[in-house]
C-alpha cells in the first residue's frame, strides 16, 4: 500500500540536489538583486522556482533542490503541488471567487454557506461559528475587536443601545465610546505586526518599532526544564508562578484587562510549550474575573502537532471563547462558540471582503485531505521517529541540542545552540548540505515540515543532520 507522499507526489525527488558552494548561488543572488528594485527582498533566504518545487522538495532559481522542513514557515500543509489542491483551485467555483471577488458582507454568494460549512467541519472541539479574514496578523486583530464588543456588551447589556454620549465621545477617540481596554499577552509571544496584534507581540523588537504601541500587560510564559518528564514538580512550580502573575496582572493593571491571548506553543519566541496544566488554569482565571479566551492558532493549527489543533492536547474546559487560524489553513480567521460573539449591530465587525472566498475554498479542501488521509496520526507518529532519531543524536552532541523539546507535539519540534552565532551558521551550513530549515528567537532550531513528511524524510534529514554536526 502507497504512502499518502507516493500518492500525491510519485515523482517527488528521492534525496536533495545542491548545485552551488553557497545559498543563495550566483543565479539567486543576481535575480535577488535585480527584485530588490522593486521589491525589499532583503529578508530572503533564497529564491523559489514553485513551479519546479514538489512535495516535500524546495527548487531555488539556481536548481538547487532542498528537502524543505521549514515549508514556508509553517504554512504548506501539503506540501508542493499537490494534486488534490490543484483540482481545487480549478474548479468553477475558484474562478468566480477570484474574478468576481464578492463583498461578501454586502453581496454574499449563493455558495457561501456550503463553503463556511465545510470549513466548520474541521474547526476545534466546541466551536461552531466562523468569521474570516485576510492574515493571521488580521485573524488575531479580528478577535480582539470581538472581544472587546463582547465584553463591553455583557456590562451595557447585549440589546441595549449605545447612548448619545457614547457616540458622540467614540468619534473624538475618547470614553466612553472609546473605552479604555488592554489585551493580556506574554512575553515572547508572536501574534502580528499590525497594531493591535503588535502590542501583544514580544518576540522581536523589529516587529514594532517605530510605530505607536497600546500599553497592554505581558505575563511570563512558563520556561520548563527538559526533559519534561524529568522535571515535572519544578515544572509545575513554573507554571503556578506565571499563572499568578497572569492573575495580578488581570486584578491590578490600569487599563482593564478584556482578553487573555497565547499560543499553546510559542513558535517566533522560541518554540515554548505550554503544559495541559497551564492552559486549563489560564481558563479558571479567565472564567473567575470574566475576561475572554483566546487561543492563537495561527502556527500550531491544522495538524503539524499530531492533533488539528494544538490546544485540543489540554481539553480545556469549558471551551475557549476564540481560536485564531491562519498559515497551513491557507484562509484565516477566528473560530467561536456563543452567538453573543456576533456583534448586536451590523457593520461592526466588518470590512469590503470579509475574508477571501478564494482562500476559504482552499481551506475546505486542505481540511478534507488532512482529515480523509489520516495526516495528524501520521504527523504524531513520523514526530515521535523523528523525536527519537535526535535524542540519540543529543546524547552524543548535548551542547548542539539544548533543550530539545516537542516530545509527542507532532513534528512541532525545536532544539537551541548555545549563541545565536552559533545557530545562524548552522542554519547556513545545512541550506548548503540540501536542507532548507529555520530559527526562532535568538538560538532555536525549528522543524515545520509539511503534514506529507514520512519517515524516508526523517531518515534523509537525519543523515544530513549528522553530517553537518559532525563535520
Amino acid at each position: 500500500m502507497s504512502s499518502v507522499c507516493e500518492k500525491y507526489y510519485p515523482e517527488e525527488p528521492k534525496a536533495p540536489s545542491v548545485k552551488t558552494s553557497e545559498i543563495p548561488g550566483p543565479e539567486g543572488k543576481k535575480k535577488l538583486a535585480d527584485l530588490d528594485k522593486v521589491f525589499d527582498s532583503r529578508p530572503a533566504g533564497l529564491l523559489v522556482d514553485y513551479e519546479k518545487s514538489l512535495g516535500n522538495y524546495i527548487v531555488d532559481a539556481d536548481g538547487n533542490v532542498l528537502l524543505d522542513v521549514y515549508a514556508q514557515i509553517a504554512s504548506i500543509a501539503l506540501g508542493y503541488n499537490n494534486p488534490a489542491l490543484i483540482k481545487a483551485a480549478q474548479t468553477p467555483q475558484m474562478v468566480r471567487a477570484l474574478v468576481d471577488r464578492p463583498s461578501l458582507g454586502s453581496f454574499p454568494s449563493t455558495e457561501l454557506e456550503d463553503t463556511l460549512k465545510q470549513i466548520l467541519k474541521f474547526a476545534p472541539k466546541g466551536q461552531d461559528h466562523v468569521w474570516s479574514g485576510l492574515s493571521g496578523s488580521d485573524a488575531n486583530e479580528l478577535a480582539y475587536k470581538a472581544a472587546f464588543i463582547y465584553y463591553r456588551s455583557k456590562q451595557r447589556g447585549y440589546n441595549t443601545d449605545f447612548t448619545a454620549e457614547e457616540n458622540k465621545s467614540v468619534m473624538d477617540n475618547e470614553e466612553p465610546g472609546a473605552p479604555h481596554l488592554s489585551i493580556l499577552s506574554f512575553k515572547k509571544a508572536f501574534h502580528g505586526r499590525l497594531f493591535a496584534s503588535a502590542s501583544t507581540t514580544c518576540s522581536k523588537a523589529i516587529h514594532k518599532l517605530d510605530f505607536p504601541q497600546f500599553h497592554w500587560p505581558h505575563a511570563e510564559y512558563p520556561d520548563y526544564k527538559y526533559p519534561i518528564e524529568e522535571h515535572e514538580e519544578e515544572n509545575r512550580k513554573e507554571d503556578d508562578r506565571c499563572l499568578e502573575i497572569v492573575e495580578k496582572l488581570i486584578t491590578s493593571w490600569e487599563i482593564p484587562v478584556a482578553a487573555v491571548v497565547i499560543e499553546p506553543i510559542q513558535s517566533e519566541g522560541g518554540d515554548n510549550h505550554a503544559s495541559k496544566y497551564f492552559l486549563q488554569k489560564l481558563r479558571d482565571i479567565t472564567l473567575k474575573h470574566s475576561v475572554v479566551y483566546i487561543i492563537d492558532e495561527v502556527q500550531t493549527g491544522v495538524g503539524a502537532t499530531g492533533k488539528m489543533w494544538c490546544h485540543e492536547y489540554a481539553d480545556i474546559q469549558p471551551p475557549v471563547d476564540l481560536v485564531t487560524f491562519a498559515k497551513k489553513f491557507q484562509s484565516c480567521g477566528y473560530f467561536f462558540h456563543d452567538p453573543e460573539f456576533i456583534p448586536n449591530k451590523p457593520f461592526r465587525q466588518f470590512n469590503t471582503w470579509c475574508g477571501d472566498p478564494a482562500r476559504m475554498l482552499i481551506a475546505g479542501a486542505i481540511g478534507q485531505e488532512v482529515v480523509d488521509n489520516k495526516l495528524p496520526e501520521q504527523c504524531a507518529r513520523v514526530g515521535d521517529y523523528l523525536f527519537s532519531k535526535l535524542e540519540e543524536l543529543q546524547k552524543t552532541h548535548p551542547k548542539k541540542f539544548i533543550n530539545l523539546r516537542g516530545k509527542h507535539r507532532g513534528t512541532f519540534i525545536a532544539w537551541d545552540l548555545p549563541t545565536s552565532k552559533d545557530r545562524d551558521e548552522f542554519l547556513k551550513k545545512m541550506k548548503v548540505a540540501g536542507v532548507n530549515i529555520g530559527g526562532c528567537a535568538s538560538t532555536a532550531v525549528r522543524l515545520r515540515p509539511s503534514l506529507t513528511f514520512e519517515e524516508k524524510h526523517v531518515d534523509i534529514f537525519i543523515d544530513i543532520l549528522k553530517k553537518v554536526i559532525e563535520a
